[in-house]
């Protein structure tokens, strides 16, 4: 039986900018690369990874802010269909992974889902510490101690609400560039040649 996709969870505070910005993002990456067509974000593909986007502090069924989506528009990322979500026990429990854009999102899990807080961690973080395979997501994962690691500033990404046009770029390309870094690791699969 094939090994079912990874189930990544990215997480802000109004998911509204960073962390749609970091699933379609991500999507684009998986897409490109040819792992799997994983279509709007939040859909589950039949390979590759399958994403989600949720928040701390949600006003749900809210529309990304034309800042986003502008701001996506300018790293060549096609904008989802999105409607905000809070964060839901059901996110936690699936997902493999929880990616926050900030440490006050890990603080959040840590808290309210602490059955996720060892697969949670910031994008930063993960960039640094999460080596590409050998082992799967979930031992390489289980290595980095997530759940009791000490969140240190450096690992937020800015939050762009409130600023104008050039802030929200300014993320959207950060967050490009985090994500490619990002992408192998978390895509690759034991025994998957690349």
């Amino acid at each position: 039986m094939p090994t079912p996709p990874p189930h990544v969870v990215f997480l802000c505070t109004g998911n509204a900018a960073r962390s749609v910005m970091a699933g379609a993002i991500l999507a684009a990456h998986v897409e490109a690369a040819e792992v799997t067509d994983v279509g709007d974000v939040g859909d589950a593909g039949d390979a590759g990874v399958r994403i989600t986007t949720a928040g701390t502090h949600v006003v749900e069924g809210m529309p990304m802010s034309w800042r986003t989506r502008d701001a996506l528009t300018g790293v060549d990322v096609r904008p989802p269909a999105h409607r905000s979500l809070q964060l839901r026990d059901d996110h936690c429990a699936d997902a493999d992974l929880v990616v926050a854009l900030a440490r006050e999102h890990v603080e959040y899990v840590r808290r309210v889902h602490p059955e996720a807080a060892a697969r949670t961690a910031t994008l930063r973080r993960l960039v640094r510490d999460l080596p590409p395979g050998p082992g799967s997501l979930a031992d390489r994962l289980a290595a980095l101690d997530l759940g009791t690691v000490d969140l240190e500033p450096w690992e937020d990404v800015e939050d762009p609400a409130g600023g104008e046009l050039p802030v929200f770029e300014a993320c959207a390309r950060e967050i490009r560039d985090l994500i490619a870094a990002l992408a192998l690791a978390v895509t690759e699969r034991p025994g998957s040649a690349r």
